[in-house]
């Protein structure tokens, strides 16, 4: 157990609810150079912001998060979004930043900037997002959490939606997570056991345009912020363990206006057909390493398709695109699309969906991993 993990979490509740004479800790959070990890630091305000409008942009060094060179590190943090904090309380904030360069342009991993602009292009169609963050708690050297040490649990059958000691690994981190997220604002939707032990998912949405990405991304930084203070780890790792166990994806559902209209199956079905011509797109679009992440879990075994094949179907989880058999029968709804990898930019994920199906555009990619 890491010593972070047995400090006197008690003995801080002392401190906490000290007076802190009228100001406010606003915890900035940023994306990092590897488009995957999350970076945080606090300021001291002396009034309570009710908009991300309300905050300065701030600075920080961008040659130890690989955004900048040591001879010219200095980079902007700029507000997008807030939140409340659950680790605070009110009225302190929590801060969803965009990074810029020192000419206060976007950097490489800053794809919070395009996507935006693409629903701005599509605000008309109001796309709604959810989705379906999978993830696997692990202990701190790397072993999933509650499996033997030297072993494996039993296989794979009685762990999804389970209930029970020898199903279950880790519900306090869960029920946790979730308050958080609750008081905080994420508009999280729900939670369950995955298929793996050890392996959860929870939902955010629906959330329409570029809210899916900031919910998603805050939603991400309560988990790790969770598990902190029960020291182990969050992975958002697409297959942390080889062999005959499920990976992890972050299922995208999505829907337009005229999808979610009676007779919106038309709709959802001429989405599905532009989405299969640009299959390679979107898969270099889903992950942060340009595919080769989700190589290792798109293999058409463990409810996936392959990476190299595009299909479709009904109540399919075996396809690229699952349509919801509720959906089918209805005739109207919204699509799941089953490519994007837990660790997938959200930004990046909605920006795709909306340029191939609302703005059509064309041509796809090599994939040649």
């Amino acid at each position: 157990m890491p010593s972070s993990a047995l400090l006197n979490k008690t003995a801080k509740v002392d401190y906490m609810n000290l007076d802190s004479h009228g100001k406010v800790q606003a915890m900035y959070i940023w994306i990092d150079g590897s488009g995957e990890n999350l970076r945080c630091k606090t300021k001291t305000l002396d009034f309570e912001p009710k908009s991300h409008e309300d905050l300065p942009l701030w600075n920080f060094d961008g040659s130890s998060t690989n955004q900048a060179e040591g001879s010219n590190s200095d980079c902007y943090i700029k507000p997008v979004a807030i939140f409340n904090d659950p680790f605070r309380g009110k009225p302190n904030k929590l801060v969803m930043c965009e990074v810029l360069n020192y000419k206060q342009e976007p950097v490489a991993t800053n794809n919070r900037r395009t996507c935006k602009k693409a629903m701005e292009l599509v605000k008309e169609d109001r796309p709604w997002f959810g989705m379906e963050q999978e993830y696997t708690l692990l202990d701190v050297d790397g072993h999933p959490f509650g499996w033997p040490k030297q072993g494996y649990p039993g296989p794979q059958g009685p762990y999804y939606c389970a209930v029970g000691t020898g199903n279950v690994y880790g519900r306090d981190v869960v029920e946790a997570h979730y308050r958080a997220c609750m008081f905080a604002g994420v508009n999280i939707a729900g939670t369950n056991a995955e298929v793996m032990p050890a392996q959860w998912e929870y939902q955010v949405g629906p959330c329409e345009g570029i809210e899916m990405g900031d919910h998603l991304w805050i939603s991400r930084f309560l988990l790790h912020r969770v598990c902190e203070d029960f020291g182990i780890v969050a992975s958002f790792d697409p297959k942390p363990m080889k062999g005959d166990w499920n990976g992890a994806g972050c299922h995208a559902n999505y829907s337009t206006e005229a999808m979610r209209q009676p007779g919106g199956i038309e709709a959802i079905n001429k989405a599905v057909e532009k989405l299969g011509k640009r299959h390679f797109y979107h898969i270099k679009a889903y992950d942060p390493q340009g595919g080769k992440d989700n190589l290792r879990r798109l293999t058409g075994l463990h409810e996936t398709a392959s990476i190299y094949d595009f299909s479709s179907g009904v109540a399919n989880r075996k396809a690229s695109i699952r349509i919801p058999r509720h959906v089918g029968e209805q005739r109207f709804g919204y699509l799941e699309d089953r490519r994007p990898s837990s660790n997938c930019d959200p930004y990046t994920v909605t920006e795709a969906l909306v340029r191939t199906t609302i703005l059509n555009e064309e041509g796809d990619v090599d994939f040649d991993l």
